[in-house]
């Protein structure tokens, strides 16, 4: 059973004011609770995450779709902005696997026209890090899991653009002409309607 976010968060956490201030700026979001927990020195390994792990790559954080869960690094309780960003484009991956088929590729379609155009720039590392990695400059021919996963970070960093309330960042490189279509996609996507994570 799905209940729009009215009285009741959708986010679990100890207690955490920063994450109360991030719920509070957020779209309305349907769907049963996500958990939240911090902890020390994320690393992730071979598709595993990690906390005070000796190996692997250091990320801030880790998302479990079926578990309900998000896991952040305890640093980013030290930077509140940085944590609305994180945590927003966490959420926003809950979101993406309810959006259906249809918004997915509409969402693609987006991307695809960028790449046509040589956009350049990203919203987030996430997706940046994974389209400089493309060789090809039309890498959705064929369709691969990586260009996948592109799309995926892609609506997750520009998400968390829109909707963390962190106006400038270093890693918001994308031109504003495409930042101005992606905002609109969103807001004609989820207008008159609550997110489903």
């Amino acid at each position: 059973m799905k209940t729009r976010v009215t009285s009741r968060p959708i986010l679990r956490f100890s207690s955490n004011q920063s994450v109360e201030r991030i719920q509070r700026r957020l779209p309305p979001l349907e769907g049963r609770s996500v958990r939240i927990h911090f902890k020390p020195e994320l690393t992730i390994s071979s598709g595993k995450l990690y906390s005070r792990h000796s190996c692997g790559q250091p990320v801030y954080a880790g998302s479990y779709i079926r578990n309900r869960e998000i896991i952040l690094d305890r640093e980013l309780q030290t930077c509140p902005s940085e944590l609305a960003r994180i945590l927003t484009h966490e959420l926003f991956h809950f979101a993406w696997v309810r959006l259906g088929n249809s918004i997915r590729r509409s969402y693609e379609s987006l991307l695809r026209e960028e790449f046509r155009k040589h956009a350049r720039g990203e919203l987030g590392w996430s997706a940046q890090s994974r389209k400089i990695g493309f060789s090809n400059p039309r890498p959705y021919l064929p369709p691969s899991r990586a260009w996948r996963e592109y799309i995926c970070e892609s609506f997750c960093d520009t998400a968390a653009w829109l909707y963390s309330g962190v106006r400038r960042h270093g890693e918001f490189t994308l031109g504003a002409r495409y930042k101005k279509a992606r905002s609109e996609w969103f807001h004609e996507v989820f207008r008159n309607r609550g997110i489903s994570i």
